[in-house]
């Protein structure tokens, strides 16, 4: 196949695979899903999610998060790894978000990314998952399963994004990010498929 005939078909199976893609960090709100997402880097998300509930019944708001020590932040994250940089983050952000936003998680791409913690993968996760703005997160399991899919060199996250949203529809990305992450943690792992042995793989490349 042809990229672009292998970008069809993929778009066509994993929609049939992962009709319904629930996000995987549980949150009520923009606020809480962009914490959950800080949280996420170098862990996994189940962890996050074991994790949450007891952060915030302390403080799922940004005023009640910024009065929080961040001692006590970091003692019930420490499970999700960096706990010392992500104790910080999440405290200054949340200072920000009051200071600066009313305590309101603005819906804007470089304003996500000047805080704190905050990447261009967790504000694009912000963006698709809390906002519905067309997004494209390359995850570690993206951008794996893109170069195994051969639809990009990926040479690094930022050249996998660009590859990826001039193949893909721009209606597609925010469901087919997470399809593509489900479909990698399930059956295309990094040691669990050769990039001959899994469903897709199998139909992409035999």
């Amino acid at each position: 196949m042809l990229k672009k005939e292998r970008a069809a078909h993929l778009l066509r199976r994993l929609e049939e695979l992962y009709p319904e893609t629930p996000i995987p960090l549980d949150h009520k709100d923009p606020y809480t899903l962009l914490v959950a997402v800080l949280l996420s880097a170098q862990c996994t998300d189940v962890r996050v999610n074991l994790v949450t509930p007891a952060l915030f019944a302390l403080a799922d708001n940004p005023e009640d998060m910024m009065h929080l020590p961040v001692e006590d932040i970091r003692a019930i994250i420490r499970p999700c790894g960096l706990s010392p940089t992500k104790a910080k983050a999440i405290s200054n952000l949340s200072k920000i978000l009051v200071e600066k936003y009313d305590g309101v998680v603005p819906q804007d791409f470089d304003a996500l990314e000047e805080f704190p913690g905050v990447g261009h993968k967790t504000a694009s996760v912000v963006m698709a998952q809390s906002f519905g703005v067309p997004a494209f997160p390359v995850d570690t399991h993206i951008h794996r399963l893109a170069k195994r899919w051969k639809l990009t060199p990926g040479k690094n996250v930022v050249q996998t994004e660009r590859d990826l949203k001039k193949l893909f529809p721009r209606e597609s990305w925010n469901k087919l990010h997470l399809q593509i992450i489900f479909y990698g943690r399930e059956h295309c792992s990094a040691r669990g498929c050769d990039g001959k042995s899994c469903l897709l793989c199998k139909e992409l490349f035999s």
